[in-house]
């Protein structure tokens, strides 16, 4: 716990059998309190493997539903537990366990009630290997965004996030996509509430192992940030009333 705060780590899993035993070896076990795993119908060993390591809390989808659709369950099931900070975490030791206790003591210092763990402050992305023409999208984009919601952050895209359960509580993240664009989903749902989004440095590894989405896939997923980002300005000035800004039921 921080400040008598219950922090639980969510694992959103798919085929991680490789990298799940390292990533959850390196949870910081004194901070974190509970560690829940979703796997979404992996066609690995990733259940056994989460099985064998102890893990408790562990969400198993009888269907692939996406990437989304597995934070839903992990969110939902993190809420359930009482948490009061939730760290979604990949197992694909891409980004390294090791900040867990420095974004969780953001949030239950009450400087951020939001912590995305950025791969571009420090030039992290590019040092840990991260295909060039993935970095210049993530630029454009991430220009694209800032100017939309007219916010700052250094980078929407990491998979390294910290949330209060206050936060997750008031978002309708259900509402949400259950493919990769559901992140970027999450952080307009964030600043349309009114909420500020702290960012650390962080360091990425792409290997072979670690996950990651082909040329189209990504495609579509950009054009999703690039539609997300408009709905949210459109619904800003009160065009639109997307079913993603309203409250939560």
């Amino acid at each position: 716990m921080i400040n008598s705060l219950k922090v639980v780590a969510v694992l959103p899993a798919f085929n991680a059998s490789k990298t799940l035993e390292k990533t959850f070896r390196e949870i910081p076990k004194d901070i974190v309190d509970e560690v829940i795993l979703c796997d979404d119908n992996s066609t690995d060993n990733t259940l056994e493997v989460a099985i064998s390591l102890g893990i408790k809390h562990i969400v198993r989808h009888e269907v692939n539903r996406g990437y989304g659709g597995n934070q839903k369950s992990l969110y939902d099931k993190a809420l359930e537990l009482g948490s009061d900070i939730v760290i979604m975490l990949h197992p694909d030791y891409q980004y390294t366990p090791l900040l867990i206790p420095s974004m969780a003591h953001m949030i239950g210092s009450g400087l951020y009630p939001v912590v995305l763990a950025s791969r571009i402050l420090g030039m992290g992305a590019l040092k840990g290997g991260m295909p060039k023409y993935k970095y210049i999208a993530n630029r454009f984009l991430t220009l694209f965004q800032n100017i939309l919601s007219s916010q700052k952050l250094s980078e929407y895209h990491t998979g390294y996030r910290a949330f209060s359960a206050d936060v997750l509580n008031n978002i309708n993240y259900q509402a949400n996509s259950d493919d990769f664009v559901f992140d970027n989903q999450m952080i307009a749902q964030i600043f349309y509430q009114g909420y500020e989004i702290g960012e650390i440095t962080c360091p990425t590894k792409y290997f072979k192992e670690a996950s990651s989405i082909n040329f189209s896939r990504s495609v579509k997923y950009g054009l999703g940030v690039l539609g997300t980002s408009i709905s949210y300005r459109l619904n800003k000035w009160g065009i639109l009333n997307s079913k993603i800004y309203l409250p939560k039921i």
